[in-house]
C-alpha cells in the first residue's frame, strides 16, 4: 500500500521530508537545489569536484530568474542517502542498474524514490536490479553544469509524475501521495503535474528526445536551429514517425501530428540550448543514446517495426562517443 507523502520518515520539519539526490548532475542539482532553496534539507550525492565546491560554497543556482548560492549537504558516498524520506534518482540511464544496486542497502524501507531520468524503462531496470519500486517522472528542463558546483538553467524546469502501474493509480493512498509530491515541488517553484497515463507521457518525452537530441549532437546546433531548418525538420518528422509506430505496436497510443506540434514548441522554448547528448559528447562522456534512439531501434526490432532513421542516428552518435570525435 502506498502511503501519503506526509508519512515520510526523518522529517526535519512538518513541511519537508529529508531529501537525497542520487546523481548530482544538472538535473539533480537543479531540482535538488530548488527544493533546498525553499527550505528542505537536501543531500546531493555526486562526483568529488562538485561535492567539494558545494561543501565549500554551496550550490550555485544560475537560473532564468535568480542567481544565488544555496546551502546544501553534499557527499561522494551513497551512504549519505540513508536517512532520506524522498530520493531523487537522477543518474544517467547508462548507470541505472549499478546505481540502484549501490543505493538499495542504504535506502530507508519507506522512502519514496522518484526517477528523474531519460528513457521509458528505468523503473523496470531499477526494480529488476535492486528490488526498488520507483515513481517515474518526465523531466522538462534545459540545464548544464558549467563549473564544479554550478548549474546553469536556461529553459523550463517542470515535471510530470504518475503511478508506476494501473493498480497503484487506482488506490486512494497512491493518488494522495502523488498529489502531495506535486504540491511539495510546487512549493519550491517547480511546476509538477500528476499524470493519468504516465507511460504515454514517458513515451512522448522519449519521442521528442529521439527527434532532436541526436541531431543537435551530430550538427552541434541548438534546438531552435534544428527545428527551423527544413532538412532537419524533415529528419525530425521521420524519426517521430518511426518512434510512434514502435510505441503503438507496443500498446502505447500516441498522436503523431500532436507530437510533431509539441516538438516544434519544445524546440522553440529551448531555442539556444543544445541537447544533453551534445554536452556529453563534447566532454568525452558516455551518452544516453542507447536509451533514446537506440531503445526505439531495439524495441522496433522486437516488434517487427522498421526504424532505419533511428538506427542511423544511434549508430552515428555511438561512433562519435566511442572514438571521442565529438569533443
Amino acid at each position: 500500500m502506498l502511503e501519503p507523502l506526509g508519512a515520510l520518515p526523518n522529517q526535519p520539519s512538518p513541511e519537508w521530508p529529508r531529501i537525497a539526490v542520487m546523481g548530482a548532475g544538472a538535473v539533480g542539482c537543479y531540482f535538488g537545489g530548488m527544493l533546498a532553496r525553499a527550505g528542505a534539507r537536501v543531500t546531493l550525492i555526486g562526483r568529488r569536484p562538485h561535492v567539494e565546491a558545494m561543501t565549500r560554497d554551496g550550490l550555485l543556482l544560475d537560473t532564468l530568474h535568480f542567481r544565488e548560492h544555496v546551502p546544501v549537504f553534499a557527499s561522494t558516498e551513497v551512504e549519505a542517502a540513508q536517512d532520506a524520506g524522498l530520493m531523487l534518482f537522477c543518474v544517467k540511464s547508462v548507470d541505472t542498474e549499478a546505481a540502484a544496486r549501490s543505493l538499495a542497502p542504504h535506502l530507508a524501507g519507506d522512502a519514496v524514490v522518484l526517477s528523474l531520468q531519460n528513457g521509458v524503462d528505468n523503473g523496470e531496470r531499477i526494480r529488476s536490479a535492486a528490488g526498488i519500486e520507483v515513481i517515474p517522472a518526465v523531466v522538462y528542463v534545459a540545464a548544464e553544469m558549467t563549473a564544479p558546483g554550478c548549474v546553469k538553467h536556461t529553459a523550463r524546469g517542470d515535471l510530470v509524475i504518475g503511478a508506476a502501474s494501473d493498480a497503484h493509480a487506482g488506490e486512494d493512498a497512491g493518488r494522495r501521495r502523488l498529489q502531495d509530491l506535486a504540491e511539495l515541488f510546487a512549493r519550491a517553484g517547480v511546476p509538477c503535474h500528476v499524470s493519468v497515463n504516465i507511460e504515454a507521457d514517458l513515451w512522448t518525452k522519449l519521442v521528442l528526445n529521439c527527434a532532436s537530441n541526436a541531431i543537435s549532437a551530430l550538427t552541434r546546433a541548438p534546438f531552435g536551429r534544428v527545428a527551423s531548418y527544413q532538412w532537419t525538420r524533415d529528419l525530425m518528422q521521420q524519426t517521430v514517425h518511426e518512434a510512434v509506430a514502435v510505441a503503438r505496436a507496443g500498446g502505447v497510443r500516441l498522436a503523431e501530428d500532436e507530437l510533431m506540434e509539441a516538438g516544434w514548441r519544445l524546440a522553440q522554448g529551448l531555442n539556444d540550448a543544445v541537447s544533453s547528448t551534445a554536452q556529453d559528447l563534447h566532454r568525452g562522456k558516455r551518452t544516453e543514446i542507447d536509451s533514446l534512439n537506440g531503445y526505439v531501434a531495439r524495441r522496433g526490432g522486437e516488434l517487427g517495426i522498421p526504424t532505419p532513421v533511428n538506427q542511423t542516428l544511434h549508430a552515428l552518435v555511438k561512433l562519435l562517443e566511442e572514438t571521442g570525435a565529438g569533443r
